[in-house]
């Protein structure tokens, strides 16, 4: 894997994460996944910078919520598994461990499925999406039981995440074009809408990054092969789609769309940790774009509203963007810390 040479001294992006981490600590979050993206920024932002502060103020909030109670487990609710893996292998605090398998239990035994085993996208108790693939999916289950079998030793955790990725890239990815649908429909046999709306790009692209990475022998899990091959695909065709000022569109092949911050932050941080020296070109007018749009105080704008996938384009297009989202914060701090870990990689080399 290479690395990227990005114009950024790495005290400015750790200025730039800094304020970003500020501005998601004093949200109103909840035990949801907007929490959970977020808190996983702020998991990556203490990992690459080693500031204990961050640390500390993790656990404080997480063993607030701790006491007041926590929600039933959805896939989305389970994003919140990324932080307690941080806080676990940090603090080596059982009660942690034991949210995390709590979790894993739900998603292994409980959690609805459909055809292959397949995690259906679940927002609720109830049955919200019968029989639906969401790329989401790989972000709040998928990637995190990967992250936990890894930490804990579990090979069937391993495997069983994998299988959600195989899965998940032959229902969503268009295998001609290389991008990505935003949901499936089992019972229907199609795409619903047929979008190709970038945040789903961005939460495939960086979970397959990301599962490249961390896996150890990686190349002895045929489904690893498979991940490889889509994310290089992906990024081929994704790159190709930035705009002028650095950003992607909220629909992916649609000119007209709106530059929407979240899915370029993500996109680009698998860019970063994908380590192809032919994409640093992408991520700098990305970077460029990301800083444009972090205000002073530590707020990311121009960050899509809560997204399901919608009828048609005009439903994508029309999700406000006016305030700040967990997803927004946590994305953009997934991207700097990705940055910030290829600069130590520079230096080192």
């Amino acid at each position: 894997m290479g690395e990227l040479k990005i114009h950024a001294e790495a005290v400015d992006l750790k200025k730039a994460l800094g304020r970003v981490a500020e501005y998601t600590f004093d949200m109103d979050l909840t035990w949801d996944w907007p929490g959970g993206v977020a808190y996983y920024g702020v998991s990556r932002a203490f990992e690459v910078t080693g500031e204990q502060a961050y640390l500390g103020r993790m656990v404080a909030w997480v063993d607030e919520y701790i006491e007041a109670g926590l929600p039933g487990w959805t896939v989305n609710t389970c994003a919140m598994g990324h932080m307690l893996i941080t806080l676990y292998e940090h603090t080596k605090d059982e009660k942690y461990a034991e949210l995390i398998h709590s979790k894993l239990d739900y998603l292994e035994n409980h959690a609805l499925r459909f055809g292959d085993r397949v995690l259906q996208h679940t927002v609720s108790a109830g049955n919200d999406f019968p029989e639906q693939a969401w790329a989401d999916t790989l972000f709040m289950a998928a990637y995190f039981m990967l992250r936990a079998g890894i930490m804990f030793d579990k090979k069937h955790l391993v495997n069983d995440a994998l299988h959600q990725f195989f899965w998940h890239i032959n229902y969503l990815q268009d295998e001609n074009d290389g991008l990505w649908y935003h949901g499936y429909n089992h019972i229907k046999k199609d795409h619903m809408s047929g979008i190709y709306w970038a945040r789903a790009n961005a939460w495939a692209a960086y979970t397959m990054s990301r599962a490249a990475k961390i896996l150890p022998e990686g190349y002895l899990y045929p489904p690893m092969m498979h991940i490889w091959s889509s994310l290089r695909d992906q990024l081929a065709a994704i790159k190709k789609l930035q705009k002028e000022d650095g950003l992607w569109g909220t629909v992916l092949d649609y000119p007209e769309a709106y530059g929407e911050v979240s899915a370029t932050a993500g996109i680009a941080a698998a860019m970063v940790t994908q380590g192809n020296p032919l994409h640093a070109k992408h991520v700098q007018k990305a970077l460029d774009g990301l800083l444009a749009n972090i205000s002073d105080n530590g707020r990311v704008l121009n960050v899509s509203g809560g997204t399901a996938v919608m009828n048609d384009i005009a439903g994508y297009l029309g999700i406000d963007r006016k305030w700040a989202q967990g997803w927004g914060q946590g994305l953009a701090l997934a991207f700097l810390a990705a940055l910030i870990d290829n600069e130590k990689s520079n230096v080192k080399n």
